[in-house]
C-alpha cells in the first residue's frame, strides 16, 4: 500500500506554524487540534522545520520564558519528507530508523501536499490485516 492512499482516506490537510510564531501560540495549536506535530512553514508549502510536543517539553526544560520564543528556536530543522508513491513499509522503516513520528508528504517540487503519523500508519495496518482475516475466513467457511 502506498503513502497517497492512506492520505486519500485521512485527507491530506496539513497544519503549519509559521516560524516566528510563538511557543505557546503553538502549543494552544497542538492543543486545539489533538495533534502531535505541526510543520513550520512560513507559507504553507515550503517546509522549514518540524516541531512536536516532545521539542516544547525539551524546551520547557529551561523554564518557561520559551513560550514567548519563537517556534523556529525548538523546532527540529532536518525534517525526513516522503512522496506520495512510498510505500507503508519503507515508512515504517523510516519512522523506526530515525525514530520518528510524523513525515511529511511531498511532490516532485518538494511542496507539501500531506502528513502521515504513526498513528495512521497503525490504523492503515490494522485495517489492512482486518481486510486478510476477513477474506481468510470467507474463504475458509466457503470451503475453499
Amino acid at each position: 500500500m502506498q503513502l497517497a492512499t492512506i492520505l486519500g482516506s485521512k485527507g491530506s490537510a496539513v497544519l503549519t506554524i509559521h516560524p516566528e510564531a510563538s511557543v505557546a501560540g503553538l502549543v494552544a495549536m497542538l492543543t486545539e487540534h489533538s495533534v502531535g506535530a505541526l510543520v513550520v512553514s512560513p507559507d504553507g508549502s515550503a517546509i522549514s522545520g518540524i516541531v512536536s510536543e516532545r521539542d516544547v517539553v525539551r524546551a520547557l526544560m529551561h523554564g518557561s520564558a520559551v513560550l514567548d520564543a519563537p517556534v523556529a528556536s525548538i523546532m527540529t530543522p532536518q525534517v525526513y519528507c516522503a512522496p506520495p508513491t512510498a510505500s507503508i513499509d519503507e515508512l515504517m522503516h523510516l519512522m523506526t530508523e530515525r525514530r520518528i513520528r510524523h513525515v511529511p508528504i511531498t511532490d516532485d517540487t518538494g511542496g507539501l501536499i500531506g502528513i502521515v503519523s504513526v498513528g495512521d500508519v497503525v490504523k492503515s495496518r490494522l485495517d489492512e490485516l482486518e481486510g486478510e482475516r476477513a477474506a481468510l475466513l470467507d474463504y475458509i467457511t466457503r470451503g475453499g
